[in-house]
């Protein structure tokens, strides 16, 4: 971001309550944390039920700010302050919807490549690969973190400057629409969509409703220069190009399948580019080792005239590629960030080396070691359904001396989905190769009967109502061969437990 006082006042409807020394300068970066502000940056006071952003302004001014947002004049030392340093406090109606005005009005500077990645399941993976990809060749910024929210989404967009050639957004959701607005304000290039599972089927009541929210990314794409990155696999995959009018648009569709050749499994999907997964095999630690496929990316010409259609190339491109990530699942996350990086232009082999040089973040399939010798795998950032059983089917495959063990806790955002599919989960564990499962808060408990009534004997299924009640069972139990599988929707708050284990 690089924008004068007079600009930020304008473009988020704001008056000036002190005015800048100097009227020119620019702001280069924004935070609405006083703790995060540098010198030269704009700090917005945005009101919440326990911290009030508002009581920060004299804190945000003395760290360097150069102005300051608000919805309520400041205290009286701080609008002294602020004129001493020349530092500008403009009002606005709403700080949070002032964000969203400035990243709506800064879009309008950018050059480079905007991609949007939304899905139920593997977002954040999906970013990170496509990011670590893209960086081998272009300039990127990208999504922090999870931050992909009404807020996040903005803050990623005024983090980039008119140089930066990529920008990699990901884009959450609770409902329909929330996936428009983030589009509307962020006006996406092209969109990855990961898959349609049953995250948040609680607040949309079916998978076919979650399809249609997710393909809000799709029907935002430009005419003539949008590209959709379409999992061919998911059996969604025909009714969000179908229902975004992707031909009539004009919007290039890539598919992709971590799971099997796309020029096969992609139905009824319009001819375009390909990138696919062949002889996929997880090896010791339960990482993907498979042949990353391309086609129609190679000699790849655009028609003038008509820009969205491809002459495709005749020969399928083949590279070896080994992830650092765990989990069959990754597979196709890796094939969508592989997909961006060769419309991008990236050649495939380098595609797969900053593919296998990617890796996790912390509480998303970290694998930790205990001074005692076992291993703990860190997964408890967020959890659904699905990935639920891609974290059990991964766990399966790792090379374990020892036992297994899984602690498992609640999944959020079902609603009244969320007995079955705890159900279903517990299900699935009694099929694997599992030791020990510790079942962890209420409805989890659905997930240890299931597990139970699937044949898992009672002896190795251990109900537990507290992150301290599971410890203790597991600090007796553990030795120094053994392995640990930690996966629960985040506010489960098990990153507590994993990092009890290893510490």
């Amino acid at each position: 971001m690089r924008l004068n006082a007079k600009q930020i006042a304008l473009y988020t409807g704001g008056e000036f309550l002190i005015e800048p020394i100097d009227g020119s300068a620019l702001l280069t970066g924004i935070t609405w944390d006083s703790r995060d502000v540098q010198p030269g940056w704009l700090y917005v006071a945005l009101p919440g039920e326990r911290v009030d952003g508002h009581a920060f302004v004299e804190a945000a001014l003395r760290a360097g700010a150069a102005g300051v947002l608000v919805m309520d004049a400041p205290e009286r030392q701080a609008g002294i302050l602020a004129s001493e340093l020349g530092a500008s406090i403009i009002q606005v109606p709403d700080t949070a919807h002032a964000i969203a005005d400035l990243a709506r009005e800064w879009r309008r500077h950018l050059r480079g490549k905007i991609v949007g990645i939304t899905g139920s399941s593997g977002k954040t993976t999906t970013k990170n690969l496509t990011r670590d990809v893209c960086a081998a060749c272009f300039t990127v910024v990208a999504t922090a973190a999870n931050q992909n929210n009404e807020l996040g989404v903005p803050k990623t967009l005024l983090t980039a400057n008119p140089e930066t050639q990529m920008i990699v957004l990901e884009m959450g959701m609770n409902g329909a629409g929330e996936i428009a607005q983030l589009a509307e304000v962020s006006r996406p290039d092209w969109g990855v969509v990961t898959n349609c599972g049953e995250s948040h089927i609680g607040l949309l009541g079916s998978r076919e409703a979650i399809a249609r929210a997710k393909g809000e990314l799709f029907d935002a794409l430009p005419q003539g220069i949008g590209r959709a990155f379409v999992n061919a696999h998911d059996d969604f995959a025909e009714q969000m190009v179908e229902e975004a009018k992707l031909e009539r648009n004009c919007v290039t569709c890539v598919a992709y399948d971590g799971y099997g050749d796309a020029r096969q499994t992609g139905g009824e999907m319009p001819a375009g580019p390909r990138v696919w997964a062949e002889d996929v095999q997880l090896d010791e630690r339960g990482a993907a080792r498979f042949t990353l496929c391309a086609s129609g990316f190679a000699d790849a010409e655009e028609d003038p005239v008509q820009p969205t259609l491809f002459t495709m190339a005749p020969d399928v491109e083949r590279v070896p590629c080994a992830l650092s990530l765990m989990g069959l699942h990754n597979v196709s996350n890796a094939c969508a960030a592989a997909a961006v990086g060769r419309s991008m232009g990236i050649p495939l082999d380098e595609v797969a080396q900053a593919l296998a040089s990617s890796l996790p973040e912390p509480g998303r399939a970290e694998v930790l070691k205990s001074r005692d010798g076992f291993i703990v795998i860190n997964d408890a950032y967020n959890a659904n359904p699905d990935s639920m059983c891609a974290s059990l089917r991964a766990f399966a495959a790792m090379d374990v001396p020892g036992r297994r063990f899984a602690v498992l806790g609640d999944m959020g955002e079902l609603g009244d989905f969320a007995p079955g599919c705890h159900a279903r989960v517990g299900d699935f564990a009694a099929t694997q190769p599992l030791d020990m499962l510790i079942c962890v808060g209420e409805l989890s408990q659905h997930m240890a009967q299931a597990a139970c009534e699937a044949g898992m004997p009672e002896e190795r299924v251990v109900r537990a109502a507290s992150i301290a009640e599971a410890l203790s069972e597991l600090e007796e139990a553990l030795g120094a061969d053994d392995a640990v599988l930690v996966k629960a929707s985040h506010f489960m708050g098990l990153d507590r437990l994993a990092e009890g284990l290893v510490s």
